[in-house]
């Protein structure tokens, strides 16, 4: 008979093996103006149901091209209609799980002091180097950015001033870093900051309607249904218009 304390070892060897995987968490990807209200959105749908979730920040365009090419994502919240409606034509989403979950907003954000920017055309100042903003072909915000901009006769007298972020994350790190005097950012990004943020005017760029969709290949579908019902119901909905979001009124 083999002494207790073999035994025992032998036990914990063997146990991790015959233990089943744990199943992975529902994997969220996630566009870049939504890194600091979906931490929160996580926190409150694990809160009330359990389930645990993992996010994956980037553009909406990259995120869209590592759906299209396997990436194990169960739900994409996009900061666009474009790419999800991408994705539904290329048979990628699961059918009719796509909606309308948020509406952003566009903000110019300034670092410098004294600030000498109370409107766009300031932008042109001197005393402002460098404009951040996200590449335009990536990010949502960023062609925002680029619309105001040419509504507002602009793009081109400032185009020596302007530097690209790959998102808008990155765009808002420029400037709260010093290597941008301003950026346009999503409003969320920085509705915590105290100063320096203008709204750009509405009128001056295209709806920034950011929509949903469930990865058709998810092996987490019900769980996908469940966080996206959290999103768009009362809890969810809260929560975007706390942090810098309006909800689409039905």
């Amino acid at each position: 008979m083999l002494p207790r304390y073999l035994l025992l070892a032998l036990l914990l060897l063997v146990a991790p093996s015959a233990m089943p995987a744990a199943d992975p968490p529902l994997t969220v990807a996630a566009a870049a103006n939504l890194s600091e209200v979906f931490e929160i959105v996580k926190q409150e749908f694990t809160r009330q149901t359990g389930i645990p979730v993992t996010l994956s920040f980037g553009s909406t365009q990259h995120l869209t091209q590592q759906i299209e090419n396997g990436a194990p994502f169960d739900l994409f919240a996009a900061a666009d209609r474009e790419h999800i409606d991408k994705l539904k034509k290329e048979g990628l989403l699961a059918p009719s799980s796509d909606a309308l979950y948020a509406l952003g907003h566009l903000v110019l954000w300034c670092t410098a002091k004294p600030n000498p920017v109370h409107s766009l055309a300031d932008l042109t100042n001197p005393a402002i180097r460098y404009v951040a903003v996200a590449k335009p072909e990536t990010a949502p915000y960023g062609l925002a950015a680029q619309q105001a901009l040419k509504a507002a006769g602009l793009w081109e007298s400032l185009a020596s001033k302007i530097v690209y972020g790959e998102n808008i994350n990155l765009t808002r790190q420029y400037v709260s870093s010093g290597n941008a005097d301003c950026g346009f950012v999503a409003l969320s990004l920085v509705i915590h900051e105290t100063e320096g943020i203008m709204p750009v005017d509405k009128k001056l760029y295209q709806p920034i309607e950011q929509w949903l969709g469930i990865v058709r290949n998810s092996p987490h579908q019900s769980e996908a249904a469940r966080f996206k019902d959290f999103l768009l119901g009362p809890a969810g909905r809260a929560i975007l218009e706390k942090n810098g979001y309006s909800v689409p009124r039905s």
